[in-house]
């Protein structure tokens, strides 16, 4: 990294944060009511925003933690919005997405089933962080998703899985050490890249016919590594670098899905194509 950048990093983390509190959002009012006006099952898509969107947590997130901010963020621009529990363990409690990947896309079937019945739409949109982004493809590839799925949009999702800065790739010198992850926790084992979960969902191709895919990642992701392991590859996949499309914002994994308005402006982007307005730091006040 070149000086003047190192000297930029901290003031450029000093003015996105105040823009963000400044900025009008939801955000403050959902930490006292999660709700705030999400997993509302008597919303009626309007003919503007016509399908309801399915928000996926993170690994060891849950349906209220991860979209204290992005849930109010589209229910204010007009969206029935939808965010659902999975990978559960037993006596772990509020830490999600631990379980069998497979099996937690089968949860995401029921769920997004739930929602067309109860919205009366024929399709839906999903927003997924991190694990979240990733395996809907599953839900999409195997479970019949892709004709109940307009777009998957994912905030940093661990497409073809993470090395974590290598540390996975030091797991075959500890005896029983992968035996052990995933015994314990196979959702964390199935996002290790090459494992046999990540082998199965990209063999063929990495997406589906009919949906539409956006990724957006951060070049500061600390979690899926290397960032660029987010991106797919196929028709009607738009992969997007977050510093693309503002050098200032250093957001990292947690923060892209947590605080970021930038990435959700450009989630926001996909979600209705028609209506795209060109996303830049100043996305953060919208």
């Amino acid at each position: 990294m070149l000086p003047w950048r190192r000297l930029l990093r901290p003031l450029a983390v000093l003015t996105l944060t105040a823009a963000a509190l400044v900025a009008p959002t939801g955000a403050a009012q959902a930490a006292s009511a999660p709700s705030s006006g999400w997993n509302n099952w008597s919303c009626k898509p309007s003919a503007a925003h016509p399908r309801p969107v399915v928000l996926v947590h993170g690994t060891f997130g849950n349906s209220v933690d991860n979209w204290l901010g992005l849930a109010p963020y589209l229910v204010h621009r007009g969206y029935c919005v939808y965010s659902l529990d999975y990978g559960q363990l037993p006596g772990v409690p509020f830490f999600n997405g631990l379980g069998p990947i497979d099996k937690s896309a089968s949860q995401l079937d029921v769920f997004v089933d739930k929602v067309l019945a109860a919205t009366g739409s024929a399709k839906t949109d999903i927003v997924g962080h991190s694990q979240g982004g990733m395996m809907p493809r599953y839900y999409l590839k195997f479970l019949g998703g892709a004709a109940k799925v307009n777009a998957l949009v994912g905030l940093a999702p661990d497409n073809h899985g993470t090395t974590l800065l290598g540390l996975t790739q030091l797991l075959p010198y500890f005896p029983g050490a992968e035996d052990l992850i995933s015994g314990t926790t196979p959702g964390l084992a199935d996002q290790i890249a090459g494992s046999a979960f990540q082998n199965k969902l990209n063999e063929g191709g990495d997406t589906v016919p009919g949906v539409k895919y956006t990724v957006i990642a951060t070049k500061y992701d600390e979690v899926v590594t290397p960032y660029r392991s987010a991106f797919l590859d196929g028709p009607n996949v738009k992969n997007v670098v977050l510093q693309d499309l503002c050098l200032l914002d250093l957001s990292e994994h947690v923060a892209i899905g947590l605080t970021d308005r930038i990435a959700w402006h450009e989630a926001l982007n996909a979600l209705d194509p028609a209506h795209a307005e060109r996303t830049t730091c100043a996305s953060v006040f919208d």
